[in-house]
C-alpha cells in the first residue's frame, strides 16, 4: 500500500497543483464538451484548450465502456472508405481521440513523453497535451505502476506503458495485489479504471528477457481484464474500450505486429472488450488463436484449405474472461478444437481455454482438444533456435490432418 499512497500523493500534486478547478471540473463536464475540446496541461501547471480534430469527422459516439452487438462495427473494412494506418498508429489514433473526449484521460511511463515511446505509440502526444498529461517516469515500474493506480483511485483514467511487458514483473506486486484488487477490499469505494499496455511476445533475436509473454502470469490476479490485439483495426477499437472501461485492463500489443498496415474506418468505432473475432469462416475444425499466431494459423489455413480441409479460425482476443459465447457455437458445429498460441504450454491461456472448453462443451466434442504452445525454456537469442521454440504453420497444418483423421 505504500507504492499506492505515494502514488495518490504524487498524482494529487502532479496533476492538481495550480490546475485544481480545471481539472476535476473537466472530468465531471459532459460529453458534448468533452467532444468540442482537448485539454492541454503544461509542467508549469498552466492550461489551455483547443478545437478537438476529430470534430471534422462524422462520429457515432459509443458511451459504455464496452459496445453491444448492435453498436459494433463490422470487422471487415474492405469494401468501405477510410484510411491506412500501421498497427502502432491505430493504437496512437484510439488514445488521441480518448484523450480529446475525456480531459481525464493520461498516459506514464518511461519515455512516452517527448521521445514517443519505444516503439512510437505516443509520439507527438506530449506536445499536444503537455506535460503533466504524457509524463515521462524514471526507470521504476513498480513506483510509476503504483502512481497510475493512485491516480486512478483519484478520478483519472491513466494509461501506464511498459516499454517491454517483461519489465512489469517489477510492478507485479502493484497489479496483483492493487491493481486488481482494491475495487473488492475496499468494499467498492474506489473503482481503478486503468490501462496497463505495452509491447512483448517473441520478437526477433530480443533475448529471453524482452521475450515474455506475461498473459499467464497475470490471468489468475481476480478483478483484471485481459485483451491481445491482432490487427489495426481492433488495436484502435480495443484500446478505446479499455480506456473506457471502469476495469483495470490490460492490453497486450505484440512486438512484431506494430508494422501491420490495415483500412480502418474514418468514423469512431470502440469494440467489445469481451467478444472474440470470426476470422474465418468453417466446417471441420475450430481453431482458436491470438495475437501474432492468428497470422501463422491464417497461412495455415491456405494449405489446409488446398488440402480438402475447411478450418475455422477464430481470434479469441479477450483472454480474460473468454468469450464462450462464440467459442461454444463454433465447436457445436465442427465437434474439434485446436488451440494455437504463442504462450508457455504450462499454465498458459491454452491450458485454461482448454478447461473451459472442457467443462461447458465437453458432449460435443469427437476428439480430445489439441494444444499447441511454446516450449517451456527461455527463449534463445539464436534465431534458428528462437524459431524451433514458438508455434509454426507446418506444425498447425499436421495437428489439423490428426484431428480430422481420427473419425476418419
Amino acid at each position: 500500500m505504500a507504492a499506492i499512497s505515494q502514488g495518490i500523493e504524487a498524482t494529487t500534486a502532479l496533476f492538481l497543483a495550480n490546475s485544481n478547478k480545471f481539472l476535476f471540473s473537466s472530468c465531471g463536464s459532459s460529453l458534448s464538451e468533452k467532444k468540442r475540446n482537448f485539454f492541454v496541461v503544461k509542467s508549469d501547471g498552466k492550461s489551455y484548450s483547443g478545437l478537438n480534430q476529430q470534430q471534422r469527422r462524422a462520429q457515432k459516439v459509443v458511451t459504455n465502456a464496452i459496445a453491444t452487438k448492435k453498436d459494433k462495427a463490422p470487422s471487415s473494412t474492405a469494401s468501405k472508405p477510410g484510411h491506412e494506418l500501421l498497427l502502432f498508429e491505430a493504437l496512437r489514433e484510439g488514445l488521441e481521440e480518448e484523450m480529446d473526449r475525456d480531459p481525464c484521460v493520461c498516459v506514464m511511463g518511461e519515455d512516452v513523453g517527448h521521445y514517443g515511446g519505444s516503439y512510437k505509440v505516443t509520439k507527438g502526444l506530449a506536445e499536444k497535451y503537455g506535460d503533466l498529461r504524457v509524463l515521462d517516469t524514471p526507470i521504476a515500474e513498480n513506483s510509476f505502476t503504483g502512481m497510475g493506480i493512485g491516480a486512478a483511485m483519484s478520478g483519472l483514467r491513466p494509461i501506464v506503458e511498459g516499454m517491454n511487458m517483461g519489465f512489469l514483473l517489477l510492478a507485479f506486486n502493484q497489479i496483483s495485489n492493487n491493481c486488481g484488487m482494491l475495487h473488492y477490499t475496499s468494499g467498492g469505494q474506489f473503482k481503478i479504471p486503468i490501462v496497463i499496455r505495452g509491447p512483448g511476445g517473441v520478437g526477433r533475436q530480443l533475448g529471453a528477457e524482452h521475450s515474455q509473454r506475461l498473459e499467464s502470469y497475470f490471468q489468475s490476479i481476480p478483478g483484471i481484464q485481459m485483451v491481445a490485439c491482432s490487427t489495426a483495426y481492433n488495436a484502435k477499437g480495443l484500446m478505446k474500450a479499455a480506456i473506457r472501461s471502469e476495469n483495470p485492463v490490460i492490453l497486450f500489443e505484440h512486438v512484431l505486429l506494430y508494422n501491420l498496415k490495415e483500412r480502418i474506418p474514418d468514423e469512431e468505432y470502440v469494440l467489445n472488450l469481451e467478444e472474440a473475432e470470426m476470422v474465418r469462416p468453417g466446417e471441420h475444425v475450430t481453431i482458436l488463436t491470438y495475437s501474432r499466431m492468428r497470422y501463422h494459423v491464417m497461412q495455415a489455413a491456405k494449405t489446409l484449405v488446398n488440402k480438402g480441409y475447411d478450418p475455422e479460425v477464430i481470434d479469441i482476443r479477450s483472454l480474460k474472461p473468454f468469450d464462450l459465447y462464440t467459442i461454444g457455437n463454433s465447436v457445436k458445429k465442427t465437434h474439434r478444437v485446436l488451440i494455437v498460441e504463442e504462450c508457455m504450454r504450462t499454465g498458459g491461456i491454452g491450458a485454461s481455454l482448454t478447461a473451459a472448453i472442457t467443462e461447458n462443451f465437453h458432449d460435443y466434442l469427437d476428439a480430445p482438444i489439441v494444444c499447441l504452445s511454446s516450449q517451456d525454456v527461455p527463449t534463445p537469442y539464436s534465431g534458428t533456435l528462437e524459431e524451433w521454440t514458438v508455434v509454426q504453420p507446418a506444425q498447425i497444418v499436421a495437428a489439423v490432418e490428426q484431428l480430422c483423421q481420427l473419425l476418419r
